[in-house]
């Protein structure tokens, strides 16, 4: 296999990859904000139907109040993303071959060896490429044409880094 295709210099593009990846770290706190917000909400009500309001009602709206945040929080971060990166536009590219790939970004380069690639998964505009438990960069399907993008994924498949459809 050898893909190799370029990315554009789209003040856009840098934003859309920061959300992507910080979006996968911050799931867990869309989870926990929800866990939080649906045990503060059951216990005001309990507390107010029992007659505990005055005492317990600090703690349940507490626990309800964090459950909120913790909710917004990955939202807010990745808003933030999508706005800090935009100065971040440089033309670069992709080099995908059977042994790693190879990234540029304006003048500078990285690499990842698909033998230290976990497993990737898959969202609308991009394959998110895990290390380990941690994504580590994206590939943007959108900018390979249709061809490489299923010999991408049969490669992907093949080694098991990717589930079939």
């Amino acid at each position: 296999m050898h893909i190799r295709f370029d990315v554009p210099a789209d003040p856009t593009y840098p934003g859309r990859v920061a959300a992507t990846l910080s979006g996968v770290r911050l799931r867990p706190f869309g989870r926990l904000g929800v866990a939080l917000a649906a045990v503060g909400a059951a216990g005001l009500a309990a507390a107010w139907a029992f007659g505990w309001g005055d005492r317990a009602a600090p703690l349940w709206t507490s626990l309800l109040v964090a459950g909120l945040l913790s909710m917004l929080y990955a939202p807010w971060v990745q808003w933030r993303a999508r706005r800090r990166s935009g100065d971040y536009a440089v033309e670069g590219g992709y080099e995908l071959t059977d042994d790693n790939i190879m990234m540029r970004s304006g003048s500078e380069s990285a690499g990842i060896a698909w033998d230290g690639v976990s497993r990737v998964t898959d969202t609308p505009e991009f394959w998110i490429v895990y290390v380990g438990r941690m994504p580590a960069t994206v590939i943007p399907r959108r900018l390979m044409s249709a061809g490489d993008a299923e010999t991408l994924r049969a490669f992907l498949t093949g080694r098991g880094l990717l589930r079939s459809r």
